[in-house]
């Protein structure tokens, strides 16, 4: 936070950081004073924890003899450690196990992955409306005067509609429609123009236009009922975690999770950021996050970003690993999507 630190006082920091981060307690001077990679006295050591103390990096927890580190001593910690690059995070094995599969099982498997090796919450966003295709249409006949359309897009999203007749039902025609939509649709965007005038063709028959308009309304309804959608792994081992306890608020988390509004806009945000997006405690903006640290990271193809990868946590959480997994993930969904959407 603008904080100059001597390299000797860089060291100690980083030692309380990662002592905390491993230990879950305070960190002292005799503890850092024993570490092998540790070259100074409890006496020296003194002297720097009560300098980082007065800048505002460390705090004493209660009558604790030691330190833990306040919002921004994690900030200038994660600053530091971006700032080393590469050398100081190892990339974990994550690999998206699907293939040319529909884009939300993509989405499941990343969540999950990055929860379990991160042991935090995962959430992925999925991408935006304006990417969204078509991907199948069915066509079905429930009752002999009743259908049935379903439409599915490449996000995995679900949409059906179900009309009623005045008149029995053609099965050939029905059976018809059910090609022809997916012959004529397949793969165009969620609102695009084209759609209407496919589905009213001139070449087709009257017959097959006017049962093609009864259908419309589920096309023309994508675009309206379609939301941003999120994917959330590791709710569950999150909680069971011993270090939940240090949540100062842990209804915080609940309303964020189930509200979604400030985890929308945090993804949201997330997609700007050329690199990685981290905010720590007070850094959030929305007050349910304020007890917690975020790290994302974007995805997508060349020309635009897709959606974003996040984990969310306590502050207290391992910064190298959380970044490096959210970066792995983010990079595997990216291969993954450029199969499935045109540059």
């Amino acid at each position: 936070m603008g904080v100059e630190l001597t390299s000797r006082q860089i060291m100690v920091l980083r030692k309380v950081v990662e002592g905390h981060v491993a230990r879950a307690q305070p960190v002292g001077s005799r503890w850092l004073a024993e570490q092998d990679d540790v070259p100074w006295g409890p006496s020296t050591i003194r002297a720097e924890l009560a300098r980082l103390e007065d800048l505002g990096l460390l705090q004493h927890p209660h009558t604790s003899a030691g330190r833990i580190p306040t919002d921004h001593g994690y900030r200038h910690y994660v600053d530091e450690l971006l700032d080393r690059g590469g050398a100081a995070l190892e990339r974990p094995s994550l690999e998206i196990g699907v293939s040319r599969q529909e884009i939300d099982e993509a989405m499941r498997a990343t969540t999950e992955q990055l929860s379990q090796v991160t042991n935090l919450l995962a959430i992925v966003s999925a991408p935006p409306l304006g990417t969204t295709t078509i991907r199948h249409v069915e066509v079905l006949r429930l009752q002999p005067q009743v259908a049935m359309v379903v439409v599915i897009t490449s996000t995995g999203g679900v949409t059906k509609r179900v009309i009623s007749y005045d008149t029995p039902l053609d099965a050939g025609l029905v059976k018809w429609a059910g090609s022809y939509l997916n012959e004529v649709l397949g793969g165009l965007a969620v609102g695009a123009r084209m759609i209407a005038s496919r589905l009213a063709a001139p070449d087709l028959s009257e017959a097959e236009r006017s049962f093609l308009a009864t259908l419309a309304p589920a096309f023309m309804e994508l675009e309206d009922t379609a939301e941003d959608t999120l994917y959330v792994g590791g709710a569950a081992r999150l909680v069971s975690e011993d270090r939940f306890q240090e949540l100062t608020q842990l209804g915080d988390l609940m309303d964020v999770l189930e509200r979604r509004v400030a985890l929308l806009s945090m993804l949201r945000g997330a997609l700007e950021e050329p690199s990685v997006y981290l905010r720590i405690g007070e850094e959030n903006e929305a007050p349910e996050l304020r007890s917690l640290s975020v790290v994302a990271a974007n995805y997508g193809i060349a020309t635009r970003n897709l959606g974003a990868v996040s984990v969310l946590g306590p502050v207290r959480m391992d910064y190298p690993r959380a970044i490096a997994s959210v970066r792995q993930a983010a990079d595997e969904l990216s291969h993954f999507v450029s199969e499935l959407y045109d540059e």
